[in-house]
């Protein structure tokens, strides 16, 4: 079973499983290159040379190593050149995760988060319309695959996929929003299994405008959940997993790396771009993916923060941390993954995904690094250096401008 769009409702909720992820960021181009960094506690941050940034404050992110040529053989020179650099990144996790989950495509929904998408196409466009006017030579293919649907169509067709494609842009929240929508899919019965992630790549005019709006840390390096953060570093990469049902992976003997709990979303109306001061928005996602969930704060293990390093997104989160939590606040292991590889934007909360599955799978959790002196907010407990624990359930926050909130919880199988 595919896609059914009069899935029973009366069936009750499916148990949800992640059966294949794929990663890249900064830190490695697989799961294990970057479950090796973040379980040293590296910094993957280095001088961005994919465009000019000498006008900038700000000249470094977390910017990938992406491989020039195809590593797969299967596809052409033509074809990974019409490829977008977000586009093969997002390729290569998708491509990683079917293999781990031990597919070769096949009928499936994709669901897809990324906020600037093939922005650098539009970039090349622009630049050589205002060079070279009467220039028209490949302007009609960067318009055509300017357009994230016909990125995303072009990979499904290389990695066999074969379904409906949804591509979501939420802003930050978007990565997180696809698995979430995936899930919703696979626990209602509308699909049996779904391949979804996110990912967005380094772009000159995403980063101007970032460093308009000095929201990069002007040193860039994020700290957050520092009591002097000033500021996000961004970054590149993608996530991607197939969410499937937990039967359907049983059924076929496939290894289950967790199983997916729950999804929350809700909207903050405060402001465009600054979160409720006391995190109102996050409460809720937090709290409602914990009622579905049918758990408490206190069975919670990790959080992985959104944790930006902004001075208004730090306490914000953290003020909704201890509001959710309660009296267990001080139990909580927290930490933001984003202070070693930057803000991956749309990729951000589906590579969160990833980093919280890897936790799971290895036992061990990553660090919050660069704190000099702690925020007050922090009455839980930030993870200064990475450490070896059991690990067992696992929440994940992301939060994106315009207000977009989402929370999603994994567990490793068995865990109840």
């Amino acid at each position: 079973m595919a896609f059914r769009a009069d899935a029973p409702s009366n069936s009750g909720p499916i148990a949800v499983a992640i059966t294949g992820a794929g990663i890249i960021t900064s830190m490695g181009q697989d799961i294990s290159e970057n479950a090796a960094g973040f379980r040293a506690g590296r910094s993957a941050f280095r001088p961005i040379d994919l465009f000019d940034t000498s006008r900038q404050r700000v000249s470094t992110g977390g910017q990938c190593e992406v491989p020039a040529t195809s590593p797969d053989p299967r596809i052409s020179k033509k074809t990974w050149d019409r490829m977008d650099r977000g586009t093969r990144m997002a390729w290569m996790a998708a491509r990683e995760a079917l293999a781990m989950a031990g597919l070769s495509g096949g009928a499936m929904p994709m669901m897809v988060g990324t906020s600037a998408a093939a922005m650098a196409l539009g970039e090349t466009y622009f630049k050589q319309a205002v060079a070279t006017p009467n220039q028209r030579s490949g302007q009609f293919l960067r318009v055509e695959t300017y357009q994230p649907q016909q990125q995303m169509a072009g990979m499904a067709r290389q990695l066999g996929i074969e379904g409906p494609l949804r591509i979501i842009s939420n802003a930050c929240a978007s990565g997180a929003n696809a698995i979430g929508h995936a899930f919703h899919l696979v626990r209602s019965g509308k699909a049996e299994r779904v391949l979804a992630g996110g990912y967005d790549a380094l772009c000159q005019l995403v980063f101007a405008g970032f460093d308009t709006l000095q929201a990069l840390s002007p040193s860039g390096i994020p700290r957050p959940f520092d009591a002097a953060r000033d500021g996000l570093a961004l970054g590149e990469g993608a996530g991607f997993v197939v969410v499937e049902s937990l039967a359907a992976a049983k059924a076929r003997g496939a290894r289950v790396i967790a199983e997916v709990l729950a999804y929350g979303a809700a909207t903050d109306i405060h402001h465009l771009t600054q979160p409720h001061p006391e995190g109102d928005a996050a409460l809720k996602t937090m709290t409602a993916a914990c009622e579905m969930a049918g758990l408490d704060s206190g069975e919670i293990d990790y959080i992985n923060s959104h944790g930006t390093g902004t001075p208004l997104n730090d306490i914000a989160e953290g003020q909704a941390i201890q509001r959710w939590a309660g009296r267990d606040v001080s139990k909580i292991k927290v930490s933001s993954t984003k202070s070693a590889i930057g803000h991956l934007l749309g990729g951000a909360g589906s590579v969160e995904s990833v980093i919280c599955l890897m936790a799971l799978e290895g036992q061990w959790l990553p660090a919050n690094l660069n704190v000099r002196e702690l925020d007050p907010v922090c009455t839980f407990d930030l993870l200064r250096a990475p450490r070896d624990t059991k690990v067992r359930t696992v929440l994940t926050n992301s939060f994106g401008f315009g207000g977009a909130n989402a929370t999603l919880i994994f567990q490793k199988e068995g865990g109840r």
